[in-house]
């Protein structure tokens, strides 16, 4: 488990007074088909933030990266059925690593998270004709390809789409390589 899971989960039981396990026995009694049930259900019935509702679906599920067996197994899953999109990944994943070899390749169900001392990027496979690289530059003006994200609670603050290899140009190594400054 990474440091900065388990800080989240001592500050779990430091803010909430129960544990992580107290907390998934809850969520399992429910019986709650979805992922997004059991976070609706923390947060309105507990007031719990959504990172930490997330983190107790993922945990009651056993749908988080530290539950499955082979990480790479989940980025493998990530692109099934999205096989185009894995060279864009390779790419991306290669040049951020030009940047310096001090960060953290964290994959979960859905996407990779790319850290440093705090995450800086996510690169997901979003559907079967989108590409997203989740950035965090907060404060920063959207401009050219960076989108801003302005949904409540997102792990980025903002987003470039792409949907082919051409896509990753000198402006997205660029957005990228800010985001991974501003995390060191």
């Amino acid at each position: 488990m990474d440091k900065a899971m388990q800080t989240m989960i001592e500050n779990l039981h430091l803010n909430t007074g129960k544990t992580l396990e107290q907390w998934t026995h809850i969520v399992k009694k429910e019986n709650f088909a979805k992922h997004g049930e059991v976070i609706k259900f923390l947060k309105e019935n507990y007031g719990l933030t959504h990172g930490f509702a997330n983190l107790i679906a993922h945990k009651a599920n056993g749908s988080d990266a530290d539950s499955a067996e082979n990480k790479n197994d989940l980025i493998e899953l990530q692109y099934k059925g999205k096989e185009h999109f894995r060279p864009l990944y390779d790419k991306l994943l290669h040049e951020i690593q030009l940047f310096g070899g001090d960060f953290e390749i964290a994959p979960k169900n859905a996407y990779v998270s790319l850290r440093r001392k705090k995450q800086f990027a996510i690169l997901q496979p979003a559907t079967k004709t989108r590409f997203e690289v989740g950035i965090i530059l907060k404060g920063q003006e959207p401009k050219g390809k960076l989108e801003v994200i302005n949904t409540p609670n997102a792990m980025c603050s903002h987003r470039i789409n792409l949907a082919e290899l051409k896509d990753i140009d000198k402006e997205v190594i660029t957005w990228l390589r800010a985001a991974y400054d501003n995390a060191g």
